[in-house]
């Protein structure tokens, strides 16, 4: 299927590894020109090199960092021209104890909410100049296990993103967000063993096995997609069907 995004044009937050990189790679792949943004320059640097004929431009930036929102559009904007297609994907899970510090969540929720809608809203307005744009959200799951900042921001971002789908429908932009489920990541290597990781496949994850970021990016891509013009306000899980409830 040809996605009809040839000279379309990318921003991509938190591209240096995991799903942010296969999302990255994967619309450089469809003829996206793609900046991609993340803290660590020298893993942006190999994203470039991999990507070979796609064209990527990094930007070492923390979203977190002060006029961080407006600083990476200006950047994204100057690089392409404009912005058709914005991949928030930055961010951490934060668990949390019951006593923390209003300090902790506000960091969380500056990282995995507060960032995702300001680069939203500082690229909102020359999409809606050109009646067209995408943003996907790269949330997260409706099931903690626990007491976690994370959860409770990207459920604020599945909120604000459903609201935002009724504003802006009517100037061709649509926005979706996809919780991941269990997809490998070096986070994931680090914290827990193989054999947790197999036991867990078995046990709980219908398909048998923990996705890899390409499998969410196909989806990312998408969504990203003229393709995909009558899908927006949606959360669709990638999780290999671990989720237990039905919408």
């Amino acid at each position: 299927m040809d996605l009809g995004l040839k000279s379309k044009t990318a921003l991509v937050t938190g591209a240096s590894i995991g799903i942010g990189r296969a999302i990255a790679k994967g619309l450089a792949a469809e003829g996206v020109r793609v900046v991609g943004v993340a803290r660590r320059g020298d893993l942006l640097a190999e994203l470039v090199k991999e990507v070979g004929g796609g064209l990527i431009t990094p930007l070492e930036q923390d979203v977190m960092a002060k006029d961080a929102a407006e600083k990476i559009a200006a950047f994204a904007m100057k690089e392409l021209g404009h912005v058709d297609i914005l991949i928030n994907n930055a961010g951490g899970s934060r668990p949390l104890p019951v006593d923390a510090p209003d300090s902790k969540w506000d960091e969380a929720i500056a990282l995995n909410f507060t960032s995702y809608r300001r680069i939203a809203h500082a690229l909102l307005p020359q999409m809606i100049e050109r009646k067209w744009g995408r943003i996907v959200n790269i949330t997260g799951k409706s099931e903690p296990e626990g007491l976690n900042a994370a959860f409770a921001a990207k459920a604020a971002v599945h909120a604000w993103a459903k609201g935002l789908s009724r504003e802006i429908g009517e100037h061709g932009i649509t926005i979706n967000c996809i919780p991941p489920g269990r997809i490998m990541s070096e986070q994931i290597r680090r914290n827990y063993a193989p054999d947790y990781r197999e036991r867990f496949a078995e046990e709980e994850i219908p398909v048998g096995y923990w996705g890899e970021p390409e499998d969410l990016a196909v989806l990312a891509v998408f969504l990203a997609s003229p393709v995909a013009r009558y899908i927006t306000g949606t959360v669709i899980p990638v999780d290999g069907g671990l989720r237990r409830y039905q919408f």
